[in-house]
């Protein structure tokens, strides 16, 4: 027989197979020897209460043969001599966008502006060190997008519109850990995902798919509005039957062209704030309710959101055991982003502290139209930059200090390696991010008690939580109503927010040039 159970077992004995097989056949009322095989489906960590749980749902084998499902397998045809479709960016869309493609009998011809994982790395290296930026090679630009140097979180709300296990079941076929695939908030982590990517790049090569590195797209080649291909930096023009645009939401200048070429495009919503650093040892015992984490359980993360004065006030992309790390596009900028390594063994944890900015918020949208959130942001960033240090150096302030507006005369230690400088944050920040925040603060701060405390310091600016310009495309093909045969597509276009719902847009773009080529 066999049978999906769901038990509730203290962190030591969820850690071990030895233990949880005995809590399942208490719970199925049969010896432990009778079980054959055991798997587990799910597993979240309920902390609600003095004693922490693990949920588990298991399926449990007994008294038959234990058979697992086959392992998941990539059918993949050899395109090379196939017809071609460009994809624009090699970020999750993109990536998986190629795959699917491949898949469906097509060849990809990706091209990324920026350089391999390999080469990319080395230009981070120099960003973490304060030495410049590469606009083309950072944390947002390369292969495999910004995720790839950026934590690797795969949880997603976007259960709808398409195969999420799917999307985990090609990362754990390319080197992801099995446990992806059970964990409520899966994480592959900033140090294994690279080499990931990279296996991923390899498949679609082997496949008889192209990836150009190096190959910023600058132009469009449209006919009779329809797009016949692209014009890369080089003034390489290269045809194909379709594009698919999956820039990543932060390649402006892809905004910019489509702007100028009198390609829709459409102002949105989007939210920036700031990074808040606390020592995780403080996290932890605020979510724990504990002097000291055990060592089965995780390091403790957070969720916290709030309304304030008609705008969300919410954390993004919390980082346990983390870093903060300079995810700059462009000199005399600062932007801030948060990471963590698989083990999340850090001693700090970060998150962004965000508020939304809605369309009327925008300043100067007379001027600038549908890139006046563009504008905003990159403004923001370049305010940051001026009352930042040297460099990359990031304006900083402690929390408690931040919300009571007042200048901090001394820092505690940071994991943002360029280094910080003190900062009245509370004072520069535009009146109404600022005085949300602050507000938003103090709520969150009676929401876990500690939080709110001069052992945490924020730093400036987060900005890149999602593209501040969506590109428009109809409900059905998924083609941009204007332009015939261009897909927009991923985070970049605003139809996704992370790898994982990034990842699942690539392949439903891809899906639909297949349908829409036949």
């Amino acid at each position: 027989m066999q049978k999906v159970i769901n038990i509730s077992i203290s962190p030591k004995r969820a850690s071990d197979e030895k233990y949880y097989k005995v809590d399942a056949a208490e719970y199925l009322n049969i010896k432990v020897e009778k079980i054959t095989g055991i798997e587990i489906l799910k597993k979240s960590i309920d902390a609600r209460k003095k004693f922490i749980k693990v949920n588990l749902q298991l399926h449990v084998w007994w008294g038959e043969i234990f058979t697992k499902e086959d392992e998941f397998r990539l059918k993949l045809n050899n395109v090379s001599a196939k017809p071609e479709v460009i994809v624009v960016g090699a970020g999750p869309a993109g990536l998986f966008a190629a795959l699917k493609l491949i898949e469906n009998n097509l060849k990809p011809v990706i091209f990324e502006r920026g350089k391999d994982v390999g080469a990319r790395k080395k230009d981070i290296q120099i960003l973490n060190t304060n030495k410049g930026v590469n606009p083309d090679s950072n944390y947002c630009f390369g292969e495999g997008g910004a995720g790839t140097f950026s934590d690797g979180k795969l949880y997603t709300r976007s259960k709808k519109r398409g195969d999420v296990k799917r999307i985990l079941d090609i990362f754990k076929y390319h080197g992801a850990s099995n446990d992806i695939l059970s964990d409520a908030h899966p994480h592959i982590g900033t140090n294994k995902l690279p080499g990931i990517i990279v296996k991923i790049r390899e498949t679609i090569e082997e496949a008889g798919g192209e990836i150009h590195f190096n190959s910023r797209v600058e132009d469009f080649i449209i006919k009779e509005d329809t797009i016949k291909g692209i014009i890369t930096q080089h003034g390489d023009k290269v045809l194909g039957k379709a594009v698919i645009l999956a820039t990543g939401h932060s390649a402006r200048d892809i905004f910019e062209l489509l702007h100028k070429k009198n390609i829709l495009i459409e102002a949105k919503p989007f939210a920036m704030g700031v990074r808040v650093e606390h020592p995780q040892d403080l996290i932890d015992s605020i979510q724990y309710s504990c002097k000291i984490r055990s060592n089965y359980l995780p390091p403790a993360s957070y969720s916290l959101v709030s309304q304030i004065e008609g705008r969300g006030v919410y954390s993004f992309c919390m980082c346990p055991g983390g870093f903060i790390v300079p995810a700059v596009t462009a000199p005399n900028e600062i932007v801030v982003n948060g990471m963590s390594p698989s083990r999340r063994n850090s001693k700090f944890a970060n998150s962004g502290i965000v508020v939304e900015i809605k369309v009327e918020d925008f300043p100067e949208y007379e001027k600038y139209g549908v890139l006046a959130g563009l504008k905003f942001q990159q403004s923001l960033e370049q305010t940051a930059f001026l009352n930042g240090g040297n460099g990359l150096i990031a304006p900083a302030q402690r929390l408690h200090d931040f919300v009571n507006g007042k200048l901090s005369p001394a820092l505690p230690e940071t994991s943002y390696n360029p280094g910080i400088l003190s900062s009245p944050l509370h004072f520069w920040l535009p009146e109404h991010i600022s005085k949300r925040l602050r507000k938003g603060f103090k709520y969150f701060g009676k929401r876990m008690r500690g939080y709110l405390t001069n052992e945490a310091v924020v730093l400036g600016v987060e900005t890149g939580t999602s593209s501040p310009v969506r590109i428009p495309r109809d409900k059905e093909t998924l083609q941009h109503p204007q332009i015939k045969n261009l897909y927009p597509c991923g985070e970049g276009a605003g139809y996704s927010g992370g790898i994982i719902s990034s990842a699942v847009d690539g392949e439903r773009c891809a899906g639909n040039v297949f349908t829409d080529l036949q």
